[in-house]
């Protein structure tokens, strides 16, 4: 039997990318899923496809931006669920630019995403593995959590951030004997709707380039599952996932 099984997981950003592939092939391994994001026709769509293939999935429309709805998504998964095993913290954006093009709104906005949303699923999700002594948070970074490139500076910032917040995590959580798990995965380039969060012209021509060697999201699902599926003992706590051409 798969340790996914039966293991209920909230997945943010579920509606495209990583999450959704990550949603698929962990309700494959027989997880009760909790798909989390904001469009809703993505999300019951997904949870139709899901259920249609004999897998197990409910949805909460959900802005990782808002605190409240963060608790309300813990609250109804709790209430449906009677726990939470595991949180996938995938949702992100990746606006990009060049630093004196001054695209403060757009700093404001992967701030809001990247860090606060991911805080705040800790800060909603969290105590209650802590009571049960039991959890897995998995933070999706991404290779810019490791490198820093011309244009990408305020979005590197973040996934440096969220490497930050898991490595913090996970040393909390071992301190004080809470035996949840904190795995950070950093992937590299991904097919995905992120490259459409990147209004700088610029930066789009050279990240449409660049993205030509994307790898499917399902590979970083895969690593997603290898995750949870260790025994509880056994904490893989960084993966960087590249596309085997990828360089930088």
């Amino acid at each position: 039997m798969s340790h996914i099984q039966d293991k209920v997981i909230i997945i943010t950003g579920a509606s495209s990318g990583i999450g959704e592939a990550a949603a698929k092939e962990l309700a494959s391994k027989g997880a009760k899923l909790v798909l989390a994001a904001r469009r809703e026709d993505r999300l019951k769509k997904l949870q139709d496809e899901i259920q249609n293939n004999g897998g197990q999935a409910i949805y909460k429309v959900t802005d990782v931006t808002s605190l409240t709805q963060m608790e309300e998504l813990a609250a109804h998964t709790l209430k449906k669920f009677g726990k939470i095993d595991v949180l996938v913290n995938n949702a992100g954006i990746m606006p990009q630019a060049f630093l004196n093009e001054n695209k403060v709104d757009e700093w404001d906005k992967m701030i809001d995403v990247n860090i606060k949303g991911v805080l705040y699923a800790i800060a909603a999700i969290v105590p209650s593995m802590r009571e049960r002594k039991s959890g897995h948070v998995i933070n999706l970074s991404s290779v810019a959590g490791h490198n820093i490139y011309p244009g990408g500076t305020v979005y590197c910032g973040t996934k440096f951030a969220v490497k930050a917040i898991s490595e913090g995590l996970r040393q909390e959580e071992a301190m004080n004997g809470t035996n949840i798990r904190v795995t950070n995965v950093s992937p590299g380039a991904v097919s995905s709707e992120l490259l459409e969060t990147t209004t700088d012209p610029t930066m789009k021509a050279g990240l449409d380039e660049f993205y030509q060697v994307a790898i499917d999201a399902d590979r970083i699902a895969r690593a997603i599952a290898f995750a949870i599926e260790q025994p509880s003992d056994v904490g893989i706590n960084e993966m960087i996932i590249r596309p085997t051409v990828q360089v930088g």
